[in-house]
């Protein structure tokens, strides 16, 4: 068994000795025990309200680095080729607090017929699928991924 107490970031050079894999509300929480993709029992415990970034690079307390994968889970996509009708989708799922991960005029949300609905009404084309959710993570953190200050 290992146990992750510290967080590297992003880049690492560092061999890594277990991967983790874990859905999006896995890397949400501070205290997970999950299995690597070697069959390695692994524990971490992290502050909370700070996400584990699909990617991110952790240390175990033997000195071990643990890489954090994302696990393909179902998820609603939607897209058009209009920018005015995606950014009045992106505004109102962000008035309704909805965790949404944007790309290139799409979006991904958690599967939810009422939000799905909106969208559609805002001229997207929403289908299901697969895939890695990495919503964006708040203004709040925004400092852990573009350099920016925390207010701590």
């Amino acid at each position: 068994m290992l146990e992750v107490y510290e967080r590297l970031g992003m880049h690492c050079h560092d061999p890594v000795a277990e991967t983790i894999t874990l859905n999006h509300d896995q890397r949400n929480k501070g205290r997970i025990k999950a299995m690597s993709l070697s069959g390695t029992e692994v524990r971490i415990f992290l502050e909370r309200g700070n996400p584990l970034l699909v990617g991110e690079f952790l240390k175990t307390e033997c000195g071990k680095v643990v890489q954090v994968e994302g696990a393909v889970e179902a998820v609603a996509h939607a897209s058009c080729d209009d920018w005015h009708n995606f950014s009045r989708a992106c505004y109102h799922l962000g008035n309704r607090h909805s965790k949404i991960e944007i790309g290139d005029r799409w979006l991904r949300i958690k599967p939810d017929h009422v939000l799905e609905e909106m969208v559609h009404l805002l001229g997207l084309v929403v289908s299901h699928e697969e895939a890695v959710f990495a919503p964006e993570s708040g203004a709040y953190n925004l400092g852990r991924h573009v350099g920016g200050h925390n207010h701590n």
